[in-house]
């Protein structure tokens, strides 16, 4: 039975598990320890399996069974166990301190018995750094994972649990860790866009076969038939393997098609010949070791060589070199692979897309991943579509999900069940025949022509075509009231009473009154609060509603006026060979301006001599393959590389008011762009000196300020 929390809910049983499990651990690396669990739950697993056909032979005896014949086993897809490896048997050996060794023996026994687990399980107990007692305290553990349940159910319940052990496992080894395991969310993504229910289904770099657990999940969830699917996949890193073999094997799946070599699927793929239904993969992302050079006349580079620095559109054009006629593939990428500019890149993109392949396009959030950062997005590569009458035979389908998930740590983001299901019925709405049941949605998902996407250099960031959505930003506060100005004047009174009485105590030695600290604390933080939503007041009402290209709609209001970038900014070019010295350097990201020292490995350049120096309120412009970089610089003096923009603000309160307002509608700025420059995308400097803005006249300005900074 599960366990209560402190809170009162019940904690499931996999995590209670998992907590007692990771406790016996002690001195061994995760890395390690993952094999011995892990391996005792597959044991486990082929113990109980075992146990129940033998119960049902030796009750048939009469009728001529034999429950010690392994042909009877083979008959019935279960693994044959001999008596010394049987579960009871090592459970009884498990406070003796050669427990180590009985489970080694166990598992030579098994593989011995059992071809297709040769050279699958692992042999590790026996170590001197895995304590005897700790060992045999896991033995009890995992032989309780059945808690009663019925030794019919206790596979559906060990799968359950070797799943859950392989996330949590993937999470404790960090960025080794994802070399194994593609998260939970994305894989049931994957699996609820190709619905694979019936056909052959390939993942050529398979892990630990998350990919294949899933699909048969899918199938048995839907009332198909599981044995309607058949599993083709290879590994290269042979522990992982391992890892798939057995995963596959506790959920009763053939995996005889899962194949090892330390080559890999490209330089060595052992399903040459292969063709099939569905693909569903996570390849390595941006993998500069994948023997290129040697590849360049392969066959399977339909649509161009790929760059030798570079894998990830060597591995798109394998998945289609497998496909067959009527295949489709869904599979993760680094959304570099969207965006470009690289001759070889850009041209098999263009390809893909000219030949009609690209079904849809799906931009992921950060940290789904644990073993990389980058920004990944998933390609669904169908060849039907010129084979049916479905919509988007010659559309595009672009969906942001960039900005879904739910961080369960402050590394680590999941995708909501909801959210998934939001996003795989999207795209099966979009597929089908009734196009009234798909919209456009800004923000989110938007069809596109192949004929805009070629206008746009053949570029598939759903970003440059899906329009942003409407922000809201809730506020109580209405700017037309004027007790909020009293009130906020009235709160800066009392503060500056309170505070001189307070440092006139101090400046003669009085003993300080603690009823004047506490109403000093309670005013100051009542003012944040007016303060903070008088701030959220003025952005919403005359920044986010306030409709600047139609002025029937409305006109500024009292002491706003309507104004223009270049009225309120000019470009600065100051090089630090002017200024005689170089400040500290900073660079310009996607999470804004940051420091160079410390935080990037790469050196712009040998000479500083041409960097541009901005100064406190400056807006500083960078480029972007998606959207524009663009910050504020808070500090007093700084230099940026000479690729950067800088514009120096006439008044720094509107440029900080400006800056905040183009951060916060980011998505907006793509009209300031344009094509042609590093990584695509360059700032253009005439459509940026015209966009307009709303902003408060000097008067109106100095009266806000002085009540916000006192």
């Amino acid at each position: 039975m599960a366990k209560k929390n402190g809170n009162g809910t019940e904690e499931p049983l996999e995590k209670q598990l998992w907590k007692t499990a990771d406790k016996l651990r002690k001195n061994i690396d995760a890395a390690e320890y993952k094999h011995i669990v892990l391996g005792l739950i597959f044991l486990k697993y082929i113990s109980d399996a075992f146990e129940e056909l033998y119960a049902t032979l030796k009750a048939d005896e009469v009728n001529g069974a034999d429950p010690e014949d392994k042909d009877e086993y083979k008959a019935e897809n279960v693994f044959f166990v001999p008596m010394d490896a049987r579960w009871t048997y090592l459970q009884s050996k498990a406070k003796q301190p050669e427990i180590g060794k009985f489970v080694d023996d166990a598992m030579d026994a098994i593989e011995k018995e059992n071809a297709s687990l040769k050279g699958v399980l692992p042999k590790v107990f026996a170590r001197q750094n895995l304590d005897p007692t700790s060992l045999g305290e896991l033995i009890d553990l995992v032989g309780n994972i059945a808690l009663g349940d019925a030794k019919a159910r206790s596979a559906d319940v060990l799968g359950h649990v070797f799943e859950y052990f392989l996330g949590e496992f993937a999470l404790a080894e960090g960025k080794k860790g994802g070399q194994f395991y593609t998260p939970r969310s994305v894989v049931e993504l994957l699996v609820e866009m190709l619905e694979p229910y019936k056909g052959r289904v390939f993942d050529p770099c398979c892990g630990s076969g998350g990919m294949f657990v899933h699909s048969e999940k899918f199938v048995t969830e839907h009332q198909g038939k599981v044995n309607d699917i058949s599993i083709y996949g290879q590994e290269s890193n042979q522990t992982t393997w391992r890892l798939a073999k057995m995963n596959l094997a506790i959920r009763g799946i053939d995996s005889s098609q899962v194949k090892w070599n330390n080559e890999g699927s490209l330089l060595n793929n052992v399903h040459k010949d292969l063709k099939v239904d569905f693909i569903i993969a996570n390849p390595p992302f941006n993998d500069s070791d994948w023997s290129g050079q040697v590849l360049k006349k392969d066959g399977r580079w339909q649509f161009g060589i790929p760059p030798i620095s570079n894998a990830n559109f060597a591995w798109v054009q394998h998945f289609t070199y497998h496909l067959s006629t009527n295949g489709v593939a869904a599979f993760v990428l680094a959304d570099t692979s969207l965006s470009t500019v690289s001759s070889d890149e850009a041209n098999i993109r263009k390809g893909l897309v000219n030949s009609n392949l690209v079904d849809c396009i799906i931009s992921l959030p950060s940290h789904l991943f644990s073993n990389t950062q980058i920004a990944a997005c998933i390609w669904l590569i169908s060849r039907k579509r010129s084979n049916t009458k479905l919509r988007g035979e010659k559309d595009v389908l672009f969906i942001d999900a960039s900005r879904k998930g739910k961080l369960i740590n402050r590394k680590n983001r999941i995708l909501r069940d909801s959210e998934i299901r939001t996003i795989s019925d999207t795209y099966h709405n979009w597929k089908g025949m009734d196009n009234t049941i798909y919209t456009d949605t800004p923000g989110f998902c938007k069809s596109v022509n192949i004929s805009i996407i070629e206008d746009n250099n053949f570029v598939l960031s759903p970003n440059r075509y899906i329009e942003p959505a409407e922000q809201k930003i809730e506020s109580n506060i209405e700017i037309a009231n004027e007790d909020i100005e009293s009130e906020l004047i009235r709160l800066t009174d009392n503060i500056s009473e309170i505070s001189s009485e307070l440092l006139s105590n101090i400046s003669v030695g009085e003993e300080l009154k603690v009823g004047a600290i506490r109403k000093l604390n309670v005013l100051s933080s009542e003012l944040n609060g007016y303060t903070t939503e008088l701030y959220k007041g003025i952005i919403k009402k005359y920044f986010l509603d306030y409709n600047i290209e139609n002025s029937e709609i409305n006109t500024p209001p009292k002491n706003w006026i309507e104004t223009t970038f270049g009225e309120l900014f000019k470009e600065r070019n100051i090089k630090v060979k002017q200024l005689g010295f170089c400040p500290p350097v900073y660079s310009l990201t996607n999470n804004g301006i940051q420091n160079r020292e410390g935080n990037f490995s790469k050196v712009l350049s040998k000479s500083n001599d041409n960097y541009k120096v901005a100064f406190e309120g400056d807006m500083v412009f960078g480029l972007s393959r998606e959207i524009p970089n663009l910050d504020v610089f808070n500090v007093k003096q700084g230099a940026f590389s000479g690729a950067y923009h800088i514009y120096s603000p006439y008044d720094i309160r509107l440029g900080l008011l400006i800056g905040a307002v183009m951060r916060l509608k980011l998505m907006e700025q793509t009209d300031i762009l344009k094509g042609g420059a590093r990584e695509g995308r360059g700032l253009d400097k005439h459509k940026l000196l015209s966009k307009k803005f709303i902003v408060p006249t000097i008067g109106e300005l100095d009266k806000y300020w002085g009540i916000i900074n006192g």
